[in-house]
């Protein structure tokens, strides 16, 4: 059968206005049956605006310890919350709030808007530890309010799972060692002590466990090159924190004298302090920290940085179960995924329940929307207001003679 391209117009033509007149016909049975108001409450239910009118009405701090939880109010009644560590608590309350004149009736789903003006508002703030700190506390807030809106997880608003468990440790078969302060340089006595921990575990484990070592930039560089090479690369998941951010050259050195890999990024906040590691091939496995480096908003675009550079991700987590359940989402959101830190505490759980589940080394999520937490607020204020806890600094640290070292 041959037909014309005229033909084939007139044919498409025709099937168009059939389908127009079934579909008219179709309204038509539908409005005489449930009148035009109900087709009109159809169509408004299916466009329902849940996002343009909802405003920013409070910043609440509370302070907890060593760190500060926040919670933002809008005037839908849909609260967010976060998690502000890693800085002086009485401090960081302070910023927090005098933040919010910056917060005060902006709409939370302009989360990106939100970041940025809060991260470029003062010059001579931007990058540092109180600024991001805080900034990370407030982003989480946000992400939580806008997955309540919508009724979703943050990962969905993610971009959706990309695995249907995540890897966690301390657990039965994979931890973590570590060292404090040392001197620069060490001998045998001094050296041993650590391959020995590192052998011993490995005897404990056997070839499935997992062993990480966490050098706290405690070990200077002559002191970890000494280690290092008195282990075998493969007994290793991988070298944390081999040495003190500020000079990328001093990890260019270690990188050429230890074969083990490396895994940085705690201490480095948003995606322009990860980047020259990445650029240098200095590092082999990113370890942001969804309360240090800026938030979930700015661990989801570090994650894509390191894909670009085939970097897994094993964030560093020593949040509360509210911190831990942020950097979970972003986990489950991005395609390379080593392992992630994960502390239980008998304390937090008294006023946090997280949704998703531990089992066997592994956390699976739950569907709760936004971040999938319940905050038991009364408990956490009442823990909070114990008149015997008294904020200490965690420093300084001296060598036997008497000298600062680094932690």
């Amino acid at each position: 059968m041959n037909l014309s391209w005229e033909k084939v117009a007139t044919m498409s033509k025709n099937i168009r206005l059939v389908s127009r007149r079934k579909w008219l016909a179709g309204s038509a049975a539908a409005c005489v049956a449930g009148g035009w108001w109900s087709v009109m409450a159809q169509t408004e239910e299916a466009v329902v605006d849940r996002g343009s009118q909802i405003k920013i009405k409070a910043l609440v701090p509370i302070r907890f310890q060593d760190r500060v939880f926040i919670r933002i109010d809008t005037n839908r009644g849909i609260s967010g919350w976060g998690e502000i560590k890693g800085v002086i608590p009485r401090v960081a309350e302070e910023l927090a709030v005098s933040m919010f004149e910056m917060l005060d009736g902006q709409n939370p789903t302009r989360i990106e808007h939100i970041w940025q003006m809060l991260y470029r508002s003062e010059r001579n703030q931007r990058g540092g530890a109180f600024m991001v700190h805080c900034i990370s506390g407030i982003d989480m807030a946000l992400w939580d309010i806008v997955g309540k809106l919508w009724g979703v997880p943050v990962a969905t608003l993610l971009g959706g799972p990309t695995r249907d468990k995540i890897r966690v440790y301390p657990s039965a078969n994979a931890v973590k060692l570590g060292s404090g302060p040392q001197r620069m340089a060490g001998n045998p006595a001094e050296i041993q002590p650590f391959v020995d921990q590192v052998r011993s575990t490995r005897a404990r484990l056997g070839p499935e466990g997992t062993i990480m070592f966490d050098a706290h930039c405690a070990m200077p560089p002559a002191f970890l090159i000494q280690f290092a090479n008195a282990v075998e690369p493969d007994e290793l998941l991988f070298l944390e924190e081999p040495a003190v951010p500020g000079n990328i050259e001093v990890f260019k050195r270690l990188k050429q004298q230890i074969r083990i890999p490396f895994a940085l990024g705690e201490r480095d906040r948003t995606i322009w302090g990860i980047l020259p590691y990445l650029e240098a091939g200095v590092v082999d496995i990113v370890q942001p920290d969804c309360g240090y480096t800026g938030g979930i908003s700015q661990m989801k675009k570090i994650a894509t940085l390191a894909e670009a550079y085939t970097c897994p991700l094993a964030p560093h987590c020593t949040q509360s179960y509210l911190g831990m359940t942020a950097s979970f989402q972003v986990s489950a959101a991005v395609p390379h995924l080593l392992i992630h830190e994960s502390y239980d505490s008998d304390l937090f759980a008294r006023f946090l329940k997280p949704s998703w589940t531990k089992k066997d080394g592994y956390v699976t999520m739950g569907d709760a929307p936004g971040l999938g937490i319940e905050v038991v607020e009364a408990e956490m204020r009442r823990i909070a207001s114990d008149p015997d806890y008294q904020y200490r600094w965690r420093g300084p640290r001296f060598l036997d003679d008497g000298s600062v070292t680094d932690y």
